[in-house]
C-alpha cells in the first residue's frame, strides 16, 4: 500500500520576498532572526519555516494571510 504525502507549504523567507520585504536573501534571513516576524500569533525566528495556507504572517505591524496560489 502506497500513500501520497504531498504537502504544499511556502518556506518564510520565501512568502516575504512575495509579499515585498525588500533586500537580498542574507537580509530576509535577519529580518527573520532578529524576531520581528510573527507566524499565527507567535514570534517565529526559523528563515525556512513552512508555512500552509490559511497562516497569518505579521511583518511591521500588518498581516498577511498565506494564500493557496502562493504555495507549491
Amino acid at each position: 500500500m502506497t500513500q501520497d504525502i504531498s504537502t504544499k507549504y511556502i518556506e518564510l523567507n520565501a512568502f516575504l520576498r512575495i509579499i515585498g520585504v525588500e533586500g537580498t536573501g542574507g537580509k530576509i534571513k535577519l529580518i527573520i532572526r532578529s524576531g520581528t516576524v510573527k507566524v499565527n500569533g507567535e514570534i517565529e525566528t526559523r528563515n525556512k519555516r513552512k508555512l500552509m495556507a490559511g497562516d497569518v504572517v505579521e511583518y511591521l505591524g500588518k498581516e498577511y494571510t498565506v494564500e493557496e496560489k502562493m504555495i507549491k
